[in-house]
């Protein structure tokens, strides 16, 4: 479960503020793949990225009783000096699984050949994107945190991918976001909907859907 206690995040861009969240209180319940929908802009990447704690508050607090993943497919967490295979290491100790058994996973999973072997700085967004995805998949985590992952890569990574995420799915939930609403359709049961600092949460996925297309109708 994770609680969004009064959370707020304002930036200051060029001496203008943006807040893309505004006091927000909500629960996002343990096992439930939330879709997080919203326009872009709206700041649905920037909650993933305090979720995980790689980004702080302004004010509020975000508690949980489960551990999160990173969020997949942002390119920030990773050391693009060290080669994928050395990120790779470096994240099981942090979360203190098998090394071994990650990297084999890893290295068979993201399809990336003797790159796994080079320094992150030279891939494509795509190559950091299936690193990202595989090592938080070859993780037991309680939450993933998935940023349109599953449309990188070619037909048959898509469908790979989509195979690993059902999976992982039966014991754990997720925060996911993507611009297709076909998918987050497919994976998702419950929904969130952010818009204008304001996140509205809804336990049925159609509800989330049908809000966030009357809002971009407006």
């Amino acid at each position: 479960m994770i609680v969004l206690r009064n959370l707020t995040k304002t930036f200051v861009v060029e001496g203008h503020r943006k807040t893309v969240l505004n006091n927000v209180n909500a629960v996002f319940p343990s096992k439930v793949v939330v879709g997080l929908l919203g326009r872009n802009g709206a700041g649905k990447s920037t909650l993933l990225k305090m979720i995980a704690g790689s980004m702080d508050a302004t004010s509020g607090e975000i508690l949980t009783d489960g551990q999160i993943s990173f969020p997949v497919g942002y390119a920030g967490s990773f050391h693009p000096e060290l080669t994928g295979a050395q990120n790779t290491r470096f994240t099981a100790r942090i979360y203190g699984v098998d090394t071994d058994s990650l990297m084999a996973y890893v290295e068979d999973f993201a399809e990336l050949g003797p790159s796994f072997h080079l320094p992150v700085r030279t891939y494509s967004s795509g190559m950091k994107s299936r690193l990202a995805f595989g090592v938080s998949m070859g993780i037991n985590f309680d939450t993933y945190l998935i940023d349109e992952i599953t449309a990188v890569g070619d037909a048959s990574f898509k469908k790979k991918s989509q195979i690993v995420f059902r999976d992982r799915m039966q014991s754990a939930g997720a925060l996911f976001v993507s611009h297709s609403l076909r998918q987050v359709q497919e994976l998702c049961q419950a929904g969130a909907v952010l818009e204008g600092g304001q996140l509205h949460y809804y336990d049925n996925v159609q509800d989330a859907i049908d809000h966030h297309l009357s809002l971009m109708n407006v």
